[in-house]
């Protein structure tokens, strides 16, 4: 039975790579300190073990790493606006850590590493649909984190006999999603079923790719792509601006006609991308394409969300045994 560790395999994306993990056949182990993530996401499963534990304490790292046979790097620091007060957080949090992870690999003999990447990277992108080649200019300290985060992966590749996989994701929806518009959008309706405040001036555009669909991606480019370095971003080939989102998920909540309040301006908040459109050709010649439509995971999400306002009943520290 090949053997994984799935960092930030109590959050969102992080919980859904886990239960296709498992379908798979993989043992798992979960790291995880639950700042963002939940318990309750974690399957309960005698394949998978939970450790509660800081990617930024390297013993703790190279304690996880024993016996592992890939790595699936899906924790974060991952609020762009929290970095504007911090500005430490995504360099510790996310570089640090990759670093971290990087060494104990190295240490014991790890060779698969599987990195959740982030279409933030590319900022203000001016060539669109975005190729993987592109060169941006930096727009927040998340997207830096991430390429720095790539960048360091990369190297290690040159003189260590690790192979690496890094998807860019774009907006990235679904059950256990407890951030981001549609968790906002939700919230705002049920406060106030007159009105509904919208950051910017609702022409953003972008895109929402399922989670089911992502994973999939994930796992399609794993196993299909054997260079040392693989670079992919994963995402839908239609757009949504803010706007639309926002007429789906009224529709969902049985709401219409109501006052939309934009703040202005053509971004939500400092570091939001106003346009996100990227090139997935290279994982659709690898036989990957989206199965839900940008619409649909948007309702679907909708619908979840408002089916679990209130969050996880359970607690966020792992029970003693």
């Amino acid at each position: 039975m090949l053997r994984c560790l799935v960092t930030g395999g109590a959050g969102f994306i992080g919980s859904h790579l886990v239960r296709h993990l498992l379908r798979d056949g993989w043992k798992v182990t979960v790291a995880d300190d639950l700042s963002a993530g939940w318990l309750v996401n974690v399957p309960k499963s005698e394949s998978v073990v939970f450790r509660l534990m800081d990617l930024r304490d390297q013993r703790a790292v190279d304690g996880v790493m024993k016996n592992q046979d890939a790595v699936f790097h899906f924790a974060a620091q991952a609020n762009i606006r929290q970095s504007l007060v911090d500005h430490r957080s995504d360099l510790d949090t996310n570089v640090g850590s990759m670093m971290n992870i990087l060494e104990a690999m190295v240490r014991n003999s790890v060779h698969d590493l599987v990195f959740a990447s982030t279409s933030a990277l590319y900022g203000e992108a001016t060539v669109v649909p975005t190729p993987e080649n592109y060169m941006p200019v930096q727009t927040s300290l998340y997207g830096a984190s991430k390429l720095a985060s790539e960048a360091l992966a990369q190297s290690f590749v040159q003189f260590a006999p690790i192979s690496l996989w890094s998807f860019r994701f774009s907006n990235v929806i679904g059950p256990f999603c407890r951030r981001g518009v549609i968790w906002d959008f939700v919230h705002k309706l049920m406060a106030d079923r007159q009105s509904l405040e919208i950051l910017g001036d609702g022409k953003q555009s972008k895109e929402y790719l399922y989670v089911s669909d992502c994973v999939e991606g994930v796992l399609a480019g794993y196993h299909r792509a054997k260079d040392r370095v693989n670079t992919f971003n994963l995402a839908v080939e239609e757009n949504l601006t803010a706007d639309e989102v926002a007429a789906i998920v009224m529709r969902e909540m049985g709401l219409d006609r109501l006052e939309l309040k934009h703040t202005g301006g053509k971004r939500g908040w400092i570091g939001d991308n106003p346009v996100v459109h990227l090139s997935i050709e290279k994982m659709k010649a690898l036989g990957w394409k989206p199965k839900v439509s940008p619409s649909d995971a948007v309702a679907l999400t909708a619908r979840w969300t408002r089916e679990h306002l209130e969050g996880p009943k359970l607690e966020r520290t792992w029970p003693e045994p």
